[in-house]
């Protein structure tokens, strides 16, 4: 008798999993913020490898600003793994986490998804345009209040002279001071930049950050900083572009802030004075005011840690 055939299995086809990326970004290094991208990280993990159709294809972190691509290697490799057909889906927090230019994320979403709808692509840009210029907002409309309630914010690795407690106040260095003392002596004495700056280079005195040779515009700068005789002028440059990122000297276009007397001076008031009228720089309108019977004209707005000058 033949023996019959059997029934052979059926193969069920294994169903394919989405790989899905995470990219996660904070601006600073700031305790708060790196605990958010720890709790990012940490969310994208357990929601990926918990979904029986998604894969893992990995978190990519910054720790940079969103406005350039610049020091930005999590997202370089982000780009570099989409292009090579590594990632099917990526997840972010908001539109703004991949890139606050909306010119590069229509770029890298049209790389991404070539048959996404332009129209779909320019609404989700604007969505992010629109975040980047209302966080922008918000973050310079913190930092004028700031800065009307009298808190200093200073640079001080590029700042020769003064360096920040644990306390984040401003205190003097003293070796530093005494290049800060000699420059402005040498200045009264007739030197210009130039010969202040041979004479610098001559005796082997280094700049702020560890230079050998000294740079005239830099000289010239530290002679009309007020923040040598204690005082700090804050708005002096501002950001007027949201994307653009770079600033520019403000002659009017915002309200300055002034703090007297916030730190400890290196310069006698006097001779700085002596300095600026050598230089024939316009003293600033809150010196000219002092010698007034302490008068304070009307282009000045009182602050709770000193007052602001209005550039009208």
């Amino acid at each position: 008798m033949a023996a019959r055939n059997r029934p052979q299995p059926k193969t069920i086809p294994q169903r394919q999993r989405m790989r899905v990326a995470a990219y996660c970004r904070v601006s600073t290094d700031s305790p708060a913020q790196l605990a958010s991208l720890e709790q990012q990280i940490y969310a994208y993990e357990t929601m990926i490898t918990l979904n029986p159709d998604w894969e893992l294809a990995g978190i990519y972190t910054d720790i940079a600003s969103g406005l350039r691509l610049q020091h930005r290697d999590g997202y370089k490799r982000l780009l570099c793994d989409c292009k090579r057909g590594k990632i099917d889906m990526i997840i972010v927090k908001s539109m703004s986490r991949p890139g606050r230019d909306s010119l590069e994320l229509i770029k890298r979403i049209r790389e991404w998804a070539m048959t996404a709808d332009n129209f779909i692509i320019d609404v989700l840009a604007a969505q992010v345009q629109s975040e980047s210029e209302a966080r922008s907002e918000a973050i310079k409309f913190g930092i004028r209040q700031s800065m009307r309630s009298g808190n200093v914010k200073l640079n001080c690795k590029q700042f020769l002279g003064y360096t920040k407690d644990t306390n984040g106040f401003l205190v003097i260095v003293p070796e530093e001071a005494e290049v800060v003392r000699r420059i402005f002596e040498l200045y009264l004495q007739g030197y210009g930049c130039r010969k202040i700056k041979r004479w610098l280079e001559e005796h082997g005195i280094k700049t702020v950050t560890g230079k050998s040779e000294w740079s005239t515009s830099t000289i010239d700068r530290m002679l009309s900083s007020e923040k040598y005789i204690g005082d700090v002028l804050m708005q002096k440059p501002f950001t007027p572009d949201t994307l653009g990122g770079l600033q520019v000297k403000n002659t009017g276009q915002q309200v300055m802030y002034l703090i007297e007397n916030d730190h400890e001076a290196i310069i006698d008031r006097e001779a700085w004075i002596r300095v600026q009228e050598m230089k024939c720089v316009p003293l600033p309108e809150y010196m000219i005011a002092a010698g007034d019977a302490g008068a304070m004209p009307d282009v000045f707005e009182e602050t709770s840690g000193g007052f602001g000058m209005k550039m009208c």
